[in-house]
């Protein structure tokens, strides 16, 4: 059977995309202000670098009606029982699997609803696999194999906007009816023949030539924070501005959980240390319990009532 890498897209239209066909995307191009790079002192070096990381955050910022788009996108899929898949290569993808896995101990939310591939597998992770990204095929198959389905949010991330494992990860999850998302930092980027929506955070060359891992991957990092984050506070994963289906899995977050309680409560820390025990170490309970001054049964079933809403299970509970 002939590799898919070399068959027509879309019935002959267009060639399947490889890296090295972009052209000139500005991830790619030379920095003038880094020119002699190599001839600075260690503190202009860094200087620079700092100067150029300063551009970032604006450019992330003019991509939040965009990014607004695909936190809504996420949250109605994932309120529909669908799952979340980051996909990329490099650090791309590193940075995907670094989201994903921060998800479970922050908003108790695991690989069942969030998982991140990336391109020449788990050995990625902490190994380089350059060759892994040019394959179309590769991430496609990736989500076959987790029954990709209509329910599903596909989020394709790569900084150039043109890397074959991403796009051909997209394309499967278009055929199999899931919303697409992409994330390049090249402007007019090949994602946006592949994703219903694309945030294309233009942060400029780099101050070393094509290291994405500097300026791109910032901006990647920023963009993922600010959208799981949302995406968890309108799941209900947030009660103010707590984490309250943390897990207190160490002594730190024990500690945390135990000042949630009485920052959201008014009560003293052994009062806390009560409603925490009583609660079975579940925080939304606790803090129910001691909002409403009720047992953990019936603050159990406020929070069912209210699908998880700590705020709407209280409020609705004092109307």
């Amino acid at each position: 059977m002939q590799d898919h890498e070399n068959l027509n897209h879309h019935e002959g239209q267009k060639q399947h995309p490889t890296l090295a066909e972009a052209s000139a995307p500005t991830t790619e191009t030379r920095n003038p202000r880094s020119m002699d790079l190599d001839m600075l002192s260690t503190q202009d070096m860094l200087s620079l670098i700092n100067s150029e990381d300063q551009k970032v955050a604006i450019a992330v910022a003019s991509q939040i009606p965009e990014i607004t788009k695909a936190v809504d996108i996420i949250v109605d899929r994932l309120k529909q029982g669908g799952r979340l898949f980051y996909m990329g290569a490099g650090t791309s993808g590193r940075l995907g699997i670094l989201d994903a896995a921060e998800l479970k101990p922050t908003f108790g939310v695991g690989k069942e609803t969030v998982e991140a591939l990336i391109a020449g597998g788990p050995s990625a992770i902490t190994e380089s696999v350059e060759a892994a990204e040019d394959s179309f095929t590769a991430g496609g198959n990736g989500l076959k194999e987790r029954s990709i389905s209509a329910k599903d949010v596909v989020f394709g991330i790569a900084a150039s906007g043109s890397t074959p494992y991403v796009l051909g990860g997209l394309e499967v999850a278009r055929e199999a009816g899931a919303a697409t998302i992409g994330l390049a930092c090249n402007s007019g980027s090949k994602l946006r023949e592949y994703a219903d929506v694309v945030i294309e955070v233009v942060v400029g060359p780099e101050v070393l030539t094509g290291s994405t891992r500097m300026k791109a991957g910032t901006a990647q990092k920023m963009v993922l924070n600010m959208m799981s984050t949302a995406v968890m506070v309108k799941l209900g994963k947030v009660y103010e501005n707590f984490m309250v289906d943390m897990q207190a899995t160490n002594a730190k977050l024990r500690i945390r959980a135990n000042g949630m309680i009485q920052a959201t409560t008014g009560v003293d820390r052994d009062e806390a240390q009560r409603l925490l025990n009583d609660a079975n170490h579940d925080l939304k309970t606790a803090i129910v319990m001691g909002k409403l001054n009720v047992d953990a049964t019936t603050a159990r079933e406020r929070l069912a009532k209210s699908e998880g809403y700590v705020r709407r299970a209280i409020t609705d509970e004092l109307k």
